[in-house]
């Protein structure tokens, strides 16, 4: 049986505005060290995932760029999407691509925009999913143990014992509001990290049984037909298509330090900050300030005497908020005339 890994690199580079735009989402950020997200993803893969067996699902846009950051894949290794639709069209292909190699592949999924501080144990927990998703011939999905009772994330609420750590999945919950999420954490609840394995028949098996919105066009990828594949499908995420639907999910948990890294304030998790929480990434100085995350490119960036702010400057463009604010990018850049908001620079 061999393994594979199909890394999700899709973006619309919304969420690290004025830094991110459409040619350079998140996942082509330095965010949380010197290299993007993204090459820090496919060397997290060494040693687990040969990288002829890696696939990188991303915008049709960005695929010439992700070639260049990641010349160790062979070429057509790097898969265009002709439309976003979904997580669960974008791993329905690249499962069928592994497939179409080797009918007893089994597939790792993850996204390219991770924070993990601990690439081995990384590699053991993958690996470890594999293995469960193998064995028992179920979907996996990988549980982080929960930090905070954060409403941001789904949960995931573990059932009986299939052996050792690995469990069958009770319940998924998504994005509870905050006194269900302090139970939740109380109840031993594990954060739904996006982190899946499954074996190719699997997923076949699943898809065709559980997922409407795939299911009938699977013989457009079949015949080689992925731009009818992706015109026919009902934009859909893997986590409702599959995941909530099945009932044959198991959960093993994590043992590796993770975050998603999806806001500005989440630098502050990933990055160290001074004496008053002051994180400042660049050529920035906070004085008499507290708790503020300070993104400085292109020029300095001083704070004196302010709180909880979020100030960036990129392209040319300096963006001022507050922590809760920054969550609601989207919003703002709604809001902004075309110009700005698609070429900042």
């Amino acid at each position: 049986m061999s393994r594979w890994a199909a890394v999700l690199a899709g973006g619309s580079g919304t969420r690290f505005w004025p830094l991110s735009t459409a040619d350079t989402p998140k996942q082509m950020l330095p965010l949380a060290g010197r290299d993007s997200l993204l090459v820090q993803s496919l060397r997290r893969l060494e040693g687990l995932i040969e990288p002829h067996r890696t696939l990188v699902v991303t915008a049709r846009h960005l695929v010439e760029e992700t070639r260049r950051l990641l010349p160790q894949l062979p070429s057509p290794n790097v898969m265009g999407e002709p439309r976003a639709a979904g997580t669960a069209p974008a791993l329905a292909w690249a499962t069928h691509v592994a497939s179409a190699s080797d009918a007893n592949a089994s597939l790792l999924s993850l996204h390219a925009d991770w924070f993990v501080a601990d690439d081995a144990a990384f590699r053991a927990t993958a690996g470890r999913a594999l293995d469960v998703a193998e064995r028992h011939d179920r979907l996996v999905t990988v549980g982080i143990v929960p930090q905070r009772p954060d409403t941001g994330y789904g949960y995931i609420r573990p059932g009986r014992a299939l052996e050792a750590d690995a469990r069958a999945v009770d319940e998924f919950i998504e994005k509870p509001g905050a006194e269900r999420a302090r139970s939740l954490v109380a109840e031993g609840a594990l954060w739904n990290s996006g982190l899946f394995a499954w074996t190719a028949k699997r997923f076949d098996a699943e898809t065709r049984a559980h997922a409407p919105e795939l299911a009938p066009h699977l013989g457009q990828l079949a015949r080689g037909n992925v731009d009818g594949f992706f015109a026919a499908v009902t934009p859909i995420v893997i986590d409702k298509s599959h995941f909530e639907r099945s009932a044959s999910v198991a959960v093993v948990p994590a043992n590796f330090p993770w975050d998603d890294v999806g806001t500005w304030p989440a630098l502050a998790r990933v990055h160290p900050g001074d004496a008053a929480g002051n994180v400042v990434v660049g050529a920035g100085t906070a004085h008499e300030a507290r708790n503020n995350v300070v993104w400085a490119q292109g020029g300095p960036v001083v704070l004196f005497g302010v709180d909880g702010l979020v100030v960036v400057r990129a392209n040319n463009v300096v963006l001022v908020t507050t922590r809760e604010h920054a969550a609601r990018l989207k919003d703002l850049l709604a809001a902004l005339p075309a110009k700005l908001r698609d070429d900042p620079a």
